[in-house]
């Protein structure tokens, strides 16, 4: 139970910082299935928005407009 705790906090907290993209996404997926509520129907607009937030301004900013959900 600790371990998992600890990688939802993970979770939450993931950003891409120096991490590509592709492995930004990576990490992201591999996390989010500690995190249940993410996993459902009902709350996919919910993670795009989380993934767009952890990523870097200079990304974040290119796809900004494209609205990925």
């Amino acid at each position: 139970a600790d371990v998992r705790n600890r990688k939802v906090v993970e979770f939450l907290e993931l950003k891409q910082g120096n991490m590509t993209v592709a492995e930004y996404a990576a990490k992201f997926e591999s996390l989010s299935a500690f995190g249940p509520y993410y996993n459902t129907p009902e709350a996919e607009y919910d993670k795009c928005i989380k993934f767009e937030s952890g990523l870097r301004p200079e990304v974040k900013h290119l796809i900004g407009f494209s609205e990925i959900r």
